[in-house]
């Protein structure tokens, strides 16, 4: 198979990359990224040598040849490229707008061109917010509701994916995973940015009193989930991939990394709370279950011990 992602040098495809390459080493992989600061090329070493990998440094909202010449020859098309942090569209929605729609867009042109099989990797912040009393979970039948730039603008790429695959009859699929955490994940993100600033001697901030609540899923766990949506994934289909049974919130994460690492709770920051913040995400993933045999690995904690250790030993990554 030939595979083309989309974003493969960010956190969740070049995880994906190193999944792919070691399951199926006869397969070539193609990877475009426009490498802003969210993408790192250090996130591939040990890919990035192998003859039937090669990288194209492009931006999926540009019309060139090179982006048309890699899809006619790609088998399937995996979209992970996205502006995805929730506090820089707070400040600037331009890039996200532009990225995440448009891009999406003129990915989607191209791929109906050659009709290719393309899946979409989306997010279940589109959802909105649930109450934190709630014992809702987000399914593929909850209705869109997107309460920041961010998830209106993956909620609106999300549509249009739809409207391809009913409009043009493009092979599609969706997945829309919960909080993803593991390896190469940049430490502006929640739990790298506790780690970091812990193995730093700094405190870890924490908005408002950390009562908020997400669904955690190990990013492993949802590249095994890719792959099974593109291998056995019903087209035109909508899949919600989680990966915990049992809520837990923001100031729980941050106490299990703090036991996790020796240290106490004056570790602990309490900051200003993010204008609009999202209570609430619990994904059911009973259909991933049910229709292709998905379920996460291992427990939160011990995916979460494995993530810390993995920045204790890669320092060298973190701190450039």
């Amino acid at each position: 198979m030939k595979l083309l992602i989309t974003g493969g040098a960010g956190f969740i495809g070049s995880n994906f990359i190193h999944y792919w390459h070691e399951k199926y080493p006869a397969d070539s992989i193609v990877n475009i990224d426009k490498l802003t600061y969210a993408g790192n090329l250090n996130n591939l070493k040990g890919v990035a040598e192998e003859k039937n990998y090669r990288f194209v440094r492009s931006d999926i909202c540009d019309q060139n040849e090179t982006l048309d010449k890699a899809i006619k020859n790609c088998d399937v098309i995996v979209h992970f490229a996205a502006e995805t942090h929730v506090d820089r569209s707070l400040n600037s929605a331009d890039e996200f707008l532009r990225t995440n729609i448009f891009g999406t867009y003129n990915l989607l042109c191209y791929a109906k061109k050659y009709n290719k099989r393309f899946h979409h990797i989306s997010t279940d912040e589109v959802f909105g917010s649930l109450d934190l009393e709630s014992k809702e979970k987000f399914n593929e039948q909850t209705p869109y509701s997107p309460r920041n730039p961010y998830s209106a603008s993956k909620a609106s790429s999300d549509h249009i994916v739809q409207s391809f695959f009913h409009t043009h009859q493009l092979p599609i699929t969706i997945s829309n995973c919960s909080n993803n955490f593991g390896p190469y994940q940049n430490s502006e993100k929640f739990i790298p940015k506790a780690i970091t600033n812990l193995i730093n001697g700094q405190k870890v901030p924490v908005y408002g009193r950390g009562v908020n609540v997400r669904d955690w899923l190990h990013v492993e766990d949802h590249c095994r989930a890719i792959d099974l949506i593109i291998q056995k994934g019903r087209i035109g289909e909508t899949y919600c991939v989680g990966g915990l049974t049992e809520d837990i919130s923001n100031i729980d994460v941050i106490k299990i990394v703090l036991e996790e690492m020796n240290l106490k709770d004056d570790m602990i920051e309490f900051v200003t709370d993010r204008p609009g913040h999202d209570l609430k995400y619990a994904v059911d993933w009973t259909k991933i279950n049910r229709e292709l045999g998905y379920q996460p690995t291992f427990d939160f904690s011990t995916h979460l011990k494995t993530t810390i250790q993995w920045y204790l030993n890669n320092q060298w990554w973190w701190q450039n």
